[in-house]
């Protein structure tokens, strides 16, 4: 069964971003599905997203990152970050953690 993870690090504190909105979407022939939504906890983390169905196929992470930075008094740049990432086998889990600053972020595919 298809599951996805995510975290939010943000890397000018060196601390997590907790209620960070996250939302999951399903792309299929340019149309973008609504999978799940969920904010981040105290450790920025979202342990699992909520996942009905679990086909092959592109997905996105939109992560609404501009509320966090105003809730710290900070400007920044990017007031979302949407990441899409392709899933090839169900049966494996995904994990997509996000670094962030006011002014930059990065991605890679975690464990």
């Amino acid at each position: 069964m298809l599951t996805i993870s995510t975290h939010i690090l943000n890397a000018s504190l060196g601390q997590p971003a907790p209620q960070v909105l996250v939302k999951l979407f399903y792309i299929q022939a340019d149309q973008s599905t609504l999978v799940d939504q969920q904010f981040t906890n105290a450790d920025g983390r979202i342990q699992t997203f909520q996942i009905d169905q679990t086909p092959c196929g592109s997905y996105q992470l939109c992560f609404e990152v501009a509320a966090y930075f105003q809730s710290l008094n900070v400007d920044s740049f990017y007031p979302k970050v949407c990441i899409d990432f392709y899933v090839k086998d169900i049966e494996q889990h995904y994990h997509v953690p996000l670094l962030i600053s006011p002014f930059s972020y990065s991605t890679y595919r975690g464990s």
